[in-house]
């Protein structure tokens, strides 16, 4: 019984830190999901494609193009097309885009400072460091679950 208190507790606090999270960043005119891609395509050194985005939010590539129809239809991202291959395209950031997402970059970074300075930078690093592994295993879950579905 002990057990279930134990992971009850844990989902509620991992839920609230994910809430206060979001809710930090709630005063964006785009989805939380659709600003990652923003932020993915304004700080990028070489030009991104669906599928490079795809790969690295480890999401589907029909989740990247809804994506990239809704943010193209808002006017915060452009589709350049291919010279080598006319099916393929990299994704341009506008001009209201890129003050967005240095706007919304510091609201980011202001959140990861607080907690780095009120938890110090030992903890701070623990916390990032137990993220990462945590990642890791969900990710891998994920891959497994789609490899057994599958198969």
């Amino acid at each position: 019984m002990a057990e279930n208190v134990d992971l009850i507790r844990s989902a509620e606090v991992v839920s609230l830190f994910c809430r206060l999270n979001l809710n930090a960043k709630k005063n964006i005119p785009v989805r939380s999901s659709e600003m990652g891609l923003l932020i993915y395509v304004v700080k990028s050194e070489v030009p991104v494609t669906p599928l490079m985005a795809a790969n690295f939010f480890k999401v589907t590539k029909p989740m990247v193009a809804a994506m990239v129809s809704s943010l193209t239809r808002q006017g915060y991202i452009t589709k350049v097309p291919s010279q080598d291959d006319k099916r393929s395209f990299t994704l341009s950031p506008c001009a209201k885009t890129v003050e967005l997402v240095e706007q919304t970059y510091s609201e980011y970074h202001k959140t990861l400072e607080s907690l780095r300075v009120r938890l110090g930078d030992d903890d701070f690093n623990s916390l990032i460091v137990l993220i990462e592994k945590a990642n890791t295993v969900l990710c891998e879950d994920k891959s497994n679950r789609k490899n057994t579905e599958a198969g």
